[in-house]
């Protein structure tokens, strides 16, 4: 945060805001202040070395979230905004709650609804925007917080320390230490260790994204639309580049047939060789893609993630959008393993990053309500209407394999929906109903480590009546039936 220093000639006074009385208190002796207002402000980056800025609170600064106002104060605009007693941006704590709040309730609720449950290949539900949203609030953060940078290494350095962490993390977790709520073992094979994950390729975007935040930027002034693309035009010629690699590996490498064993174990002399038939460019279906074809090529088929979300599917599933036996007739591929975040669908998400990091810029160089709004509003319906135009035209929105059209229509969404929480939050000031979301966005990383990485059911099945079957998790009906 930082503080509002008025000088006069003789006598000094702080500014500073009371939120207990919910006024404007002026500390000093002072009273015929100058009209001079100094921002002293704290540097963004030292004072946020948590793990992650999409599971964090935003760090922000009142310089740079503060609305605009009719009244002026030696030049700046120093005005209360109705949804809060602080010039902090509440609709980003708001926005990362609710990605929590809905995380939660996909986790549990898509066994049941298997509409809101991930697709299991092409088409978007409700579980297939939890991820673009943790990224798209990851860019928004970074604009926010690398706004005053006293040394750009100090700061490089920093993002790389959090993006190990988070790589590391992710490891732990999703590698495959643990065993999942039906085995009270844990411990992984290096050699068939997971290499990718959710943690990862946050840990990936924010990286490349924090970078291009700290080193690719202008420093002409910003007054319009189109300035304020100017300035960041480094930035965009990144995404761009990005977008054009993803679309030009994906479409233009040759998949040729391939191979696996079930079961996955080498050492099983039981093990039977699969063919997959492909010799093809371009495809999009679950056998024959570019994405998967990379990920087998660079990390080796044994290190991707075994339960394929494609054995929900039709061809795979007799109990089709669940899991189940296979048909008879069910394609060689359906028991393949298949990583869901894997390397070249990651590029994609790294677009979405750079996405929220405009959206970010908004805050920092616009301060006036309608203005925020209408930069908001106006790339979110060309992000979903490419999105949409491109699904129809067979580039099929998919979120295993991060499509264009996917990464359009997902970002467009998150625009949509923080564009609304900024207006009912710090322009209509309705913030009472996000009350219930206050302790999930103060704690995003621990609630995802405890409930998507199956933590919490690991650490309570741990506690049984004199067999291992006899856990809390059986008792409430959680754990693996007989």
């Amino acid at each position: 945060m930082g503080s509002y220093q008025l000088i006069r000639e003789k006598k000094d006074a702080r500014l500073r805001w009371d939120p207990q009385q919910g006024d404007v208190i002026v500390e000093g002796e002072g009273k015929n202040l100058s009209p001079r207002i100094e921002v002293i402000t704290s540097d963004a980056t030292s004072n946020n070395n948590d793990l992650e800025l999409s599971f964090q609170k935003s760090p922000t600064s009142p310089s740079s979230t503060l609305p605009k106002s009719s009244g002026d104060h030696g030049g700046h605009h120093f005005r209360r905004s109705k949804s809060g007693r602080s010039g902090r941006l509440l609709s980003l704590d708001i926005f990362r709650r609710i990605t929590v709040a809905l995380m939660i309730f996909v986790e549990y609720a898509g066994g049941i609804y298997p509409a809101i449950n991930h697709s299991p290949w092409d088409g978007i539900t409700l579980a297939d925007f939890v991820m673009p949203f943790f990224l798209f609030i990851v860019g928004v953060s970074l604009a926010l917080a690398y706004q005053n940078m006293p040394c750009r290494l100090t700061a490089t350095g920093k993002a790389i320390h959090r993006a190990l962490k988070l790589l590391i993390l992710g490891l732990f977790l999703q590698g495959g230490y643990f065993h999942g709520i039906k085995n009270l073992t844990y411990g992984v094979d290096v050699e068939r260790i997971r290499w990718m994950g959710i943690l990862q390729r946050i840990a990936i975007s924010f990286l490349l994204a924090a970078i291009c935040e700290i080193w690719l930027k202008g420093d002409n002034k910003v007054n319009s639309g189109q300035s304020l693309l100017k300035r960041y035009h480094q930035q965009w010629a990144m995404a761009i580049m990005v977008t054009a690699l993803y679309l030009s590996l994906f479409y233009g490498l040759y998949v040729p047939d391939w191979e696996y064993q079930m079961p996955m174990d080498i050492s099983s002399s039981e093990a039977k060789i699969f063919t997959v038939k492909c010799g093809v460019r371009g495809d999009s279906g679950p056998a024959c893609n570019a994405v998967g074809m990379i990920d087998r090529k660079i990390l080796g088929i044994q290190h991707l993630y075994a339960r394929a979300i494609y054995g929900r599917s039709k061809e795979c599933s007799v109990n089709s959008p669940n899991n189940g036996p296979l048909p008879l007739d069910a394609p060689s591929w359906c028991q393949a393993p298949f990583d869901p975040e894997g390397l070249l669908s990651s590029l994609m998400a790294i677009v979405t990053c750079f996405i929220g990091l405009h959206y970010g810029h908004i805050i920092v160089h616009f301060k006036d309500h309608k203005v925020r709004i209408q930069q908001w509003l106006v790339p979110s319906s060309c992000l979903v209407l490419l999105g949409v135009t491109c699904d129809c035209l067979g580039m099929h929105a998919n979120k295993v394999l991060y499509s264009f059209s996917y990464m359009c229509i997902t970002a467009g969404a998150a625009g949509f929906l923080f564009t609304a929480v900024y207006m009912m939050v710090d322009v209509w000031g309705y913030r009472h109903w996000s009350t219930i979301l206050k302790w999930m966005g103060a704690n995003a990383l621990l609630i995802y480590i405890l409930v998507s990485c199956n933590i919490l059911p690991v650490l309570l099945q741990g506690f049984y009546w004199k067999r291992p079957e006899n856990n809390i998790l059986m008792m409430i009906g959680v754990g693996p039936k007989k």
